[in-house]
């Protein structure tokens, strides 16, 4: 048997609990691994509280990436062997000592980066970069992330800086050194919002990634002077009524290896900013479901 964490119900906090669960065996386009680390994200949360859909079979181990060591492949596997250490998204949740990767969105973790660094690319830093593949800016350009200071829009400001973007990113005074230190111009949210944007991008900005939704994204808007260059992560509604999108979702193996080579090479910091042992699991999920925490937060398992 293997310890994990998840729900037993939907609802809020009070519904999560440890499991155990029998060791899971890879089929076709699996991976089971020994989990070394876990990315603690807004989804998972979500995923608890049932807005994302109420399908899954309860109870459920929650995460959605992780990293770890190979113990088996599943059939139509390449690539990937006993072993190998590697990271990705996961097909069984990722608060768990053993779990199983989606080959199709998994890589190999090179020996320079830390499983705890692995472990949080394939969210966070892969939605980033889906984002800005999908806008398609050229260099020179003016992005406005909103919601810029946690996971996903930490990873969208670095890369959005390094294919020779200007970044704007709405977040609150304790976000501002943050942004700040990536490059990137703050503008704080709420009341006024359209006012310090207009000051700070005076002829507006191409594009707007929206991690927010909501009145928020409407707040921001009308700064954008092409509402096509809008996509949106979590409010498909808001985003087409602006005339923006829903993300699409490319992440493959070849880009997931191609992010953690940028870590590996020191120009992509995934900024882990809190780290918690698997048995607090409820503590890494209550600090990510505040609101509150710049950055990453990570499980550490084993």
């Amino acid at each position: 048997m293997a310890k994990a964490f998840g729900f037993v119900d939907y609802g809020g906090p009070e519904t999560q609990e440890f499991l155990d669960r029998p060791e899971l065996a890879p089929g076709p386009g699996r991976i089971a691994i020994t989990v070394r680390a876990a990315g603690v994200n807004p989804v998972d949360w979500k995923v608890r509280r049932g807005l994302l859909g109420r399908e899954r079979q309860l109870p459920a181990v929650m995460g959605q990436e992780a990293s770890g060591v190979v113990q088996r492949v599943g059939p139509g596997v390449d690539g990937f062997a006993p072993g190998d250490e590697v990271f990705g998204v996961v097909a069984a949740g990722a608060f768990a000592e053993q779990t199983l990767l989606r080959a199709e969105s998994s890589a190999r973790k090179p020996s320079a980066v830390g499983f705890d660094r692995a472990a949080v690319l394939g969210v966070a830093a892969a939605t980033a970069d889906d984002a800005l593949r999908d806008l398609g800016l050229a260099p020179g350009r003016t992005l406005l992330i909103v919601g810029a200071s946690g996971g996903v829009g930490g990873a969208a400001a670095q890369l959005a800086r390094r294919q020779g973007l200007t970044v704007l990113g709405t977040t609150g005074e304790r976000g501002r050194p943050y942004l700040e230190s990536l490059g990137a111009v703050p503008v704080r949210y709420g009341e006024g919002v359209a006012e310090r944007l207009a000051a700070a991008a005076p002829e507006g900005v191409d594009a707007i990634l929206d991690l927010v939704g909501g009145e928020a994204l409407r707040a921001v808007a009308p700064a954008l002077t092409d509402r096509a260059n809008l996509v949106s992560t979590v409010d498909p509604v808001t985003a087409a009524d602006l005339g923006g999108r829903y993300i699409t979702r490319s992440t493959t193996p070849a880009t997931l290896a191609a992010l953690a080579a940028l870590v590996a090479a020191g120009e992509l910091d995934p900024h882990i900013t809190a780290r918690y042992p698997l048995a607090h699991a409820a503590e890494a999920v209550a600090l990510v479901e505040s609101g509150h925490p710049q950055g990453k937060v990570v499980l550490e398992v084993s």
